[in-house]
């Protein structure tokens, strides 16, 4: 735990400490808002072209394995039309009819086989042709991604290179007011600003209402909250109530800095 500063702070000063706090913190929320959905835009485009490729993979091997049985086929029909020849050769030279007949059906069985190597070369063209057009379409998707990729991937580092120095400044400053803050303050700060939805633990009265919820705010307690001689919270929220002229003194102060 951070060791606070001996000198106890008035209500006021304590006001003013967690005003400008608040600040702070919220500055350092809208750097991190500012790089917004871009990270997991990034991630999603990247896993989107690692798909696009692991695809490209798979469409090549099917390339590949279309050639591949053309190439078979066309083998199959080559050694098909040697055997033919072989049995016709073989006809020339039989002495009975049977084996005559034998050798007809052999024929006739390898013409068979050429017709059905030629109709399996025919479709295996046909699904090469596609997956060659396939290929060309996913190829140019990988490149069209990947110049969206790179783009966004420029845009989110030039933003955190715009906003490193500044949110190092800003956390620095945090610490340093976290500092001069009692720990049970700290805490219960901490505690409102992790609850509320946007963020805010400390909050204006405006227009007689809360800046946080936009409860209204009885005139005792408005009365109340312009002493500083308390810290109050909303009753509706729990946020920590501050008059609308803390914040403009902080401002002019720092400007007299």
């Amino acid at each position: 735990m951070a060791k606070k500063e001996e000198k106890e702070l008035t209500v006021e000063e304590k006001l003013k400490v967690l005003y400008e706090l608040q600040q702070v913190d919220s500055k350092i929320d809208e750097l991190r808002i500012l790089a917004g959905e871009l990270p997991q835009e990034v991630k999603d485009m990247s896993d989107e072209v690692e798909g696009l490729k692991t695809r490209l993979q798979n469409i090549e091997n099917e390339i590949k394995e279309c050639e591949t049985q053309i190439s078979d086929h066309r083998v199959r029909i080559e050694n098909a039309n040697a055997s033919i020849s072989r049995y016709k050769e073989q006809q020339d030279k039989v002495s009975n009819n049977r084996e005559y007949d034998s050798l007809t059906k052999e024929i006739e069985y390898q013409q068979l086989d050429i017709e059905l190597s030629q109709k399996k070369i025919r479709n295996y063209t046909a699904d090469l042709e596609a997956r060659r057009l396939e290929k060309q379409k996913t190829t140019s998707d990988i490149e069209e991604h990947t110049v969206d990729l790179n783009q966004k991937r420029n845009e989110l580092e030039n933003i955190m290179m715009e906003t490193k120095a500044e949110t190092e400044a800003l956390m620095i400053r945090g610490g340093e007011l976290e500092k001069k803050v009692d720990d049970r303050l700290l805490m219960a700060f901490k505690r409102i600003r992790k609850n509320a939805h946007n963020g805010l633990a400390v909050v204006k009265v405006e227009r007689d209402s809360c800046g946080g919820c936009h409860a209204k705010i009885p005139a005792q307690r408005q009365l109340d909250i312009r002493q500083r001689k308390k810290i109050i919270v909303c009753e509706f929220c729990g946020r920590i109530l501050v008059d609308g002229e803390l914040g403009d003194e902080i401002a002019a102060s720092k400007k007299r800095k």
